[in-house]
């Protein structure tokens, strides 16, 4: 079923050619100590657990799935997922980047980024069970009680306990503010929730003893809309005052869904009928709450697509360099050979480069976006803090769609490598198109991520957000512009940057007449300021390898390689996505709905 290997030599030089991160955390006392040694030796063992214990696991949990007992409501996960969850236990990698006074290891987020990667390469559906965790974890640590936070947060940094998010209902879709979801205060200081809750990822399985689920419902004087949810506290098993498992909850699973993909995570509709709950925050501010939760599930959903089109790609790429069909049409490379490879012909080369491609820029961006993410938490200059916090909120949405919208392209592109074999099950490169097509939707759409970029992180504040990158892009386009070897980037670099200046202006122009344009023009501008922000990072890693070309280490030359593909092929796709966003809104209204 194909094979994994962690591209360590890639994190590598992103961490520490591009980013230079060893500096970066010099300058947060929180992770001054932490050295290159030390994150590389944590990426090594993260790449062995992945390659040997999580990978074998994946298509097993594909073809064996969740299966629910309707009796005891309880769940049971595919062969070998407990068992290797329990190794992640002992080898205390939920508690990597957790905060020390909880038992964490007080690590950055920029080194649980790659490992992130690596575990959604090996096996998404499995890796959804810590994942989610990770998100209740940080929503109780900002929101938390000091009880709360003694009582829960030690458990979940240490992975004894996980965690989900109960967010949407059936008939509310991504729209909170219609949830229906009831929470009773009682005279003990706790509440009584009811309701019934869609689509919860690793709602209810074994791998854990308890499962601490968040929970948005409404208080009895709440008003409507999305200005009246609440957020609770609702444990499977409700803990004893020293931490010790009590009373079973009355929060339940009554069905699993029936999914396309991610077969081995348990999606569950979960049932509340009076469960005890206790509140996360203030009254009415639930969303506000759970909002930490939900901007790191996004930027672990782009990761989930990241991991996949790393893992499509290396899959596609030694099928290629095998598989024997038809010659060269410059002559037969293989003379030997009743065929050649089909890696020498070029669409099969444009199919592999272009998952290479949005592979490598992806981990480039999302360390990035991760680094920031430290500066924020950790940087002891408020204003580097702020500044960071902004860019943050500006690519949370582009992390998401972008990077999810690129690995469903890789990988239908690496299915298409494989020919018609790509298309049986027995190869396995089929299970990672349909387990991408799911991170293009849940936590938010990607056109609810592109309205939030478009409509929030860029028009409502005049485009200041969106000025703080277009000064790293300035900047680079700056320092580098009379270099004739890079020429080949910098321009198309500038010349996006200039488009995009006067896309924005023109759009804000037109959503002054009619906010229509706004969400007319959304997805396709979200893809324009991706690409800015890949062609970046690229042409600051094409700088890298232009000057160690003459290290003899091949690294170098296929980075090079990479980026030229990328400027060529992949970035001109922003030509078309600006005459889209530029076309308006007349086109997609004027038939009536009645007659679609």
């Amino acid at each position: 079923m194909g094979h994994y290997a962690a591209p360590l030599r890639d994190m590598q030089f992103v961490l520490h050619e591009l980013l230079d991160v060893t500096t970066e955390l010099k300058a947060m006392p929180a992770h001054a100590e932490v050295d290159a040694d030390t994150i590389n030796q944590i990426l090594e063992e993260g790449g062995k657990f992945t390659a040997e214990v999580l990978f074998p696991l994946n298509h097993v949990g594909d073809h064996a799935g969740c299966r629910l007992d309707a009796a005891s409501h309880e769940v049971t996960t595919p062969p070998g997922f407990k068992e290797a969850y329990r190794q992640f236990v002992e080898g205390g990698w939920p508690s990597l980047t957790c905060d020390p006074e909880f038992g964490g290891q007080g690590l950055p987020i920029v080194v649980y980024n790659s490992l992130s990667e690596m575990l959604n390469s090996a096996n998404q559906a499995w890796y959804m069970y810590p994942g989610l965790s990770h998100g209740a974890y940080e929503c109780l640590h900002e929101h938390g009680t000091p009880e709360q936070k003694a009582l829960y947060l030690p458990k979940l940094v240490s992975g004894q306990w996980t965690g989900t998010m109960c967010l949407t209902e059936p008939h509310c879709g991504t729209d909170l503010g219609l949830l229906r979801s009831r929470a009773v205060p009682r005279a003990d200081g706790a509440y009584s929730i009811s309701g019934g809750k869609i689509f919860i990822s690793a709602g209810e399985h074994d791998m854990a003893e308890n499962i601490i689920h968040l929970v948005l419902a409404r208080l009895p004087d709440a008003p409507l809309g999305t200005k009246g949810i609440s957020l609770f506290l609702v444990p499977k098993f409700i803990p004893n005052a020293d931490g010790s498992l009590g009373a079973r909850n009355a929060i339940t699973c009554g069905a699993l869904e029936e999914k396309m993909g991610i077969h081995g995570n348990a999606t569950c509709q979960m049932n509340l009928d009076e469960a005890t709950g206790w509140l996360i925050g203030q009254p009415h501010k639930g969303l506000n709450a759970m909002f930490v939760m939900m901007n790191a599930a996004r930027l672990g959903v782009g990761m989930q697509s990241l991991g996949l089109t790393e893992v499509a790609y290396q899959q596609a790429a030694a099928y290629a360099r095998e598989r024997l069909q038809m010659r060269s049409l410059s002559g037969p490379k293989a003379p030997d050979q009743p065929a050649d490879p089909i890696i020498v012909h070029p669409d099969v080369r444009r199919m592999l480069l272009t998952a290479r491609a949005y592979a490598e820029g992806g981990r480039a961006f999302s360390s990035f976006v991760a680094l920031l993410i430290d500066r924020e938490l950790s940087h002891p200059d408020e204003a580097v803090r702020k500044e960071s916090a902004e860019l943050v909120a500006l690519l949370t949405p582009i992390v998401k769609a972008f990077m999810t919208d690129n690995g469903w392209i890789a990988t239908s592109e690496s299915l298409q490598v494989h020919g018609g074999s790509g298309f049986i099950r027995a190869t396995g490169v089929e299970q990672y198109v349909r387990d991408a097509r799911i991170n293009m939707i849940y936590e938010g759409t990607n056109t609810i991520q592109a309205l939030d970029l478009l409509g929030r992180k860029v028009l409502m504040d005049n485009g200041a957000k969106l000025k703080k990158f277009g000064a790293l892009v300035q900047a680079f386009v700056e320092e580098n512009g009379t270099d004739e070897a890079l020429n080949e980037f910098v321009t198309p670099l500038a010349d996006l940057g200039d488009k995009l200046s006067k896309l924005t202006m023109e759009i804000g122009m037109k959503a002054f007449q009619n906010q229509d344009e706004v969400g007319a023009a959304a997805v396709p501008y979200l893809r324009v300021v991706g690409h800015l922000v890949y062609a970046y990072f690229f042409a600051r890693m094409a700088k890298i390898a232009l000057a160690k070309l003459d290290s003899g280490d091949g690294f170098y030359k296929a980075k090079l390689a990479t980026a030229r593909f990328y400027f060529a092929r992949l970035l001109p796709e922003t030509a078309m996505l600006i005459r889209q966003a530029r076309s308006g809104a007349k086109s997609l209204l004027e038939l009536e709905a009645e007659l679609f």
